[in-house]
């Protein structure tokens, strides 16, 4: 497919659908991406004879891609004789990064699965198995624990400063401002 075909398929179909076409804009960037990528990687476009060429194309793999805009119908380009795997994608991930990081914030916000599951799919239009929502959280759990148990390399002094929000006016105008008490330190600073 050429560029220009490439473009104006993209362009009519969001001019087509709105913002409905955009699923579709990406299937076709991302489809034509990763033939070109593939080109690149075997030194060879389809058909072409070459002494530079690395491997074979072989055909294509269709994968489904979970996506803010919907789920997308990927076809995946294979190869003979190669070790390739397109750059955009990452084997084995049907979804995008971004749900996975918004299911593991709702999970650790104290959101049940059920209710997981059933946020992502009215927002999104996805349907998330509560295996999807585990896998999310394990992830998210494996960097917290490991940020939470990182040692310091010096001790942090914390201080904590509480507030009582008051109504007062100023200029004519009434705004709530924050009112601090003069008092000793607090036997809560203290050194970790």
């Amino acid at each position: 497919m050429s560029e220009c075909t490439t473009e104006n398929s993209i362009l009519q179909s969001i001019l087509e659908h709105g913002l409905d076409g955009i699923a579709e804009s990406l299937r076709v960037m991302l489809n034509e991406a990763m033939r070109l990528e593939r080109e690149n990687h075997l030194h060879a476009s389809s058909y072409q004879r070459s002494a530079e060429r690395v491997g074979y194309a072989n055909g294509y793999k269709n994968k489904t891609v979970h996506t803010r805009v919907g789920s997308i119908a990927l076809d995946v380009p294979q190869t003979r004789d190669s070790d390739f795997y397109p750059s955009c994608l990452e084997r084995g991930l049907r979804s995008e990064r971004a749900l996975t990081v918004a299911m593991a914030e709702m999970y650790v916000q104290g959101v049940a699965t059920r209710n997981v599951t059933a946020i992502l799919e009215k927002m999104c239009g996805l349907e998330v198995s509560a295996s999807q929502v585990s896998k999310a959280t394990a992830t998210l759990d494996a960097t917290l624990t490991a940020w939470r148990e990182c040692p310091l390399s010096e001790p942090v002094e914390v201080l904590l400063v509480d507030a009582r929000y008051e109504k007062v006016r100023r200029d004519g105008n009434v705004l709530d401002t924050a009112l601090l008490s003069k008092r000793s330190p607090s036997p809560l600073s203290r050194k970790f």
